[in-house]
């Protein structure tokens, strides 16, 4: 039986617990705000500085070949972005899910408790019932904590194809710079 004690713990527990995660949440919106703050001013700065190497240029080939100059650092500044918002994001949730772990097996072990007592209690003749229980709590303990690898190793799946990505995206842009040759006068023996 659960005394008023053991549920107003399992109830502090859980409102401190929701505390936490608020406050991991408000700081990584606090991360977030400031990367796009920092992201937006650098823009800013970049912009400025490519209209004034625009209005340097004095022919199409040289516009091109200022083009192709500015296309491999933004690709790698969008590629940075990205990576920045997924390690903000994937911190929050390591952090949760860090704390939430510890409610479960919190959780797991004062029902294990209670369980272990109940059935100490338990009426004679009742031996294969409660190896029965204790063998099903077992199974879903099991359980359990094959559901919790199979996401933390789901996180690395998602990591590494994150990197990948951003690995094929650099190259793809590092494809995309051409490299402009310069004009070749015409000749005037003709």
């Amino acid at each position: 039986m659960i005394t008023a004690d053991q549920f107003a713990s399992t109830g502090k527990a859980h409102v401190e617990t929701l505390l936490e995660v608020g406050q991991k949440a408000f700081e990584s919106v606090e991360k977030l705000v400031e990367l796009n703050l920092q992201t937006v001013r650098a823009s800013l700065d970049d912009s400025a500085d490519a209209a004034k190497a625009v209005m340097s240029v004095k022919d199409a080939q040289e516009l091109l070949a200022l083009h192709t100059s500015l296309a491999q650092p933004a690709a790698d500044k969008a590629t940075a972005y990205g990576r920045q918002v997924y390690d903000i994001a994937s911190g929050f949730h390591a952090d949760v899910s860090k704390l939430f772990e510890g409610q479960i097996a919190q959780a797991q072990g004062q029902f294990m408790s209670l369980m272990d007592g109940a059935l100490q209690n338990a009426p004679a003749g009742s031996e294969n019932a409660t190896a029965m229980f204790k063998s099903a709590m077992t199974a879903a303990n099991n359980a359990i904590e094959t559901i919790q690898k199979s996401a933390k190793q789901a996180a690395g799946v998602v990591e590494a194809n994150i990197q990948a990505a951003a690995q094929t995206a650099n190259n793809a842009a590092k494809a995309a710079t051409v490299v402009i040759p310069k004009a070749v006068k015409p000749s005037k023996a003709a």
